[in-house]
C-alpha cells in the first residue's frame, strides 16, 4: 500500500445507483495482505487506498469490500456501522432518510474522500453514506 490517497475514480457524482461496500475490519499491519487476499478472491485490483490519520485508520477498497485497518480501540466507534453506501450526492439521501424516519447519528462532515454522514434506519441498521470528490490534486 502507500501512505498517499489514491482512487481509480475520485468522483462519485456520476453514479446512477449506490455502490454498496461491505466493511471488513483489519488488524494493524495486515491491510496489504488482506487487500491481496480480496484481489485474488475477486479477480479484481484494489481501486482505493485512503490514509485516515485523524482517526488512526487506513482504508482500501476491493470490489464491494471496504477494508478498514486500525487498532481495536480505533475501530470500536466504526464497528456498529454495517456498511457504506457510496452515492452520487449525500444531500438527497439525507433528505429522504429524515423524511423516512431515520435518525442521523453522525451529521454530514467532510472526510478525506469527500463528505459523509451516518444514519440509523428505522429497523436499527446503521449505514454510512459517502460521496467521493477529488482532492485538490485531483485524486
Amino acid at each position: 500500500m502507500t501512505d498517499q490517497l489514491w482512487r481509480r475514480d475520485p468522483d462519485s457524482s456520476h453514479l446512477t445507483a449506490p455502490k454498496t461496500l461491505i466493511r471488513v475490519f483489519v488488524e494493524p499491519g495486515r491491510l496489504t495482505e488482506t487487500v491481496a487476499w480480496y484481489e485474488r478472491l475477486l479477480g479484481a485490483e484494489a481501486d482505493m487506498f485512503l490514509p485516515y490519520p485523524e482517526k488512526n485508520l487506513a482504508l482500501a477498497a476491493v470490489g464491494g469490500f471496504l477494508l478498514i485497518e486500525g487498532s481495536e480501540a480505533d475501530l470500536r466507534p466504526f464497528r456498529a456501522t454495517v456498511g457504506t453506501l457510496l452515492v452520487d450526492s449525500i444531500d438527497g439521501y439525507l433528505d429522504r432518510l429524515r423524511a423516512g424516519g431515520a435518525e442521523i447519528i453522525h451529521p454530514p462532515v467532510d472526510v478525506p474522500s469527500g463528505a459523509g454522514f451516518t444514519a440509523r434506519h428505522p429497523d436499527g441498521t446503521v449505514i454510512e453514506y459517502v460521496q467521493h470528490r477529488p482532492d485538490p490534486q485531483g485524486r
